[in-house]
């Protein structure tokens, strides 16, 4: 499948080196009487007019907004995203075309079959010292069989709710990472959300299973966060993490790549070493901690969804994701090419099968001699 041609790609790439705030966001700030709403973002163009800083002081992660006329920056109450901007030249818009030149399948110019012929005796095996590659696994029957890693194993509801007894499982991310919260919010009889009168969206949110002593939790990341929420429930992953106790029974589950895709790979990196350090000191004072990560999936593109998170941007991020963390005792789970390998198509939100797939991986790990 062709994505995007070359020149797409240089397009991509002058959007990001000159305009890293196309995604802007805004703040909503009140006190009184008086409301006031100004631009945001994780770096602002400079202006005569002043900004509030709230960088993180714990992981110095940057966020600016320009400060409202008559309010101070204590007053700020909503943080949403503002909109983009769309800088594509005239000639440039040609180059992402649905059908044409974005996400198109390529066509065999002859037989569309491969024969693979057995290795001759005394034949020298070659291999590149360069460059390894190689599927993570393959559907059979609906099934996703990783080929490294953990077995994975199949879950019903009763072996879910077995394999979780006893659990706390805290989910930190992006919307992908609460599709896996709604799920298991939806498949286990006994598990009952905590209404903590919380946007389905943003959260938090908390599910709980009194019988078999079940906690599952989701929050969404810090920003940049396309989504529109109370400033007090901003919370970075690092903090998240090195609040967390953890132990023996104790998961987390971390997805966080969606909503930077437009900026500078530099953003991305600050954010998931910081969250590695995090780790790091989470698994230092409780080894027996478990952490699955999940990686990035392909999407369905518009012209929108190609400027602000193209699978071109998505791709980059997920191989610094696999960089910064390898060596780390953490566990991946690979929805990228989970997401690839399935028959349906495109979504940032995969269909249900390939959820129910991610889930089954990610509970493999978990319980790894459980399943049924």
């Amino acid at each position: 499948m062709l994505v995007h041609p070359s020149e797409g790609i240089s397009v991509l790439n002058r959007l990001t080196r000159e305009q890293p705030d196309r995604v802007y966001f805004k703040s909503l700030f009140h006190s009184g009487s008086l409301s006031e709403t100004t631009l945001c973002n994780v770096c602002l163009r400079p202006t005569k007019q002043p900004m509030c800083n709230y960088t993180d002081l714990r992981t110095g992660e940057p966020w600016f907004c320009y400060k409202p006329k008559n309010l101070s920056c204590d007053a700020r109450i909503i943080h949403s995203m503002g909109g983009y901007t769309n800088n594509l030249k005239a000639k440039e818009k040609a180059l992402f075309k649905s059908g044409v030149n974005m996400k198109v399948s390529i066509q065999a110019s002859g037989p569309s079959n491969v024969t693979v012929l057995p290795k001759q005796e005394g034949q020298l095996k070659e291999k590149s010292t360069t460059v390894t590659s190689g599927p993570s696994g393959y559907y059979y029957q609906g099934v996703w069989r990783a080929l490294g890693g953990t077995t994975v194993r199949e879950f019903s509801a009763s072996a879910i709710s077995q394999c979780l007894k006893g659990k706390a499982v805290h989910m930190y991310g992006d919307s992908t990472i609460r599709q896996w919260f709604e799920f298991f919010d939806a498949t286990l009889p006994g598990l009952k959300k905590f209404d903590l009168h919380r946007e389905r969206q943003f959260g938090p949110h908390m599910s709980l299973d009194y019988e078999n002593n079940i906690l599952v939790t989701y929050r969404c990341h810090g920003p940049p966060i396309r989504f529109a929420v109370p400033t007090r429930e901003l919370r970075y992953v690092a903090n998240e993490l090195d609040d967390l106790e953890g132990g023996n029974n104790i998961v987390v589950v971390l997805g966080i790549w969606s909503h930077l895709g437009s900026f500078p790979m530099e953003i991305y990196i600050r954010r998931l070493q910081s969250i590695r350090r995090a780790m790091v000191r989470l698994l230092d004072r409780a080894p027996g901690t478990l952490i699955v990560i999940r990686t990035a999936n392909s999407k369905a593109l518009t012209v929108y969804e190609t400027i602000t998170n193209s699978d071109w941007y998505s791709l980059q991020r997920d191989k610094v994701l696999r960089a910064i963390f390898k060596g780390l005792n953490v566990h991946l789970i690979d929805a990228w090419e989970m997401n690839l390998a399935h028959h349906l198509p495109h979504n940032i939100h995969p269909p249900p099968p390939i959820i129910r797939n991610m889930i089954n991986y990610l509970l493999s790990y978990i319980c790894p001699h459980n399943g049924g």
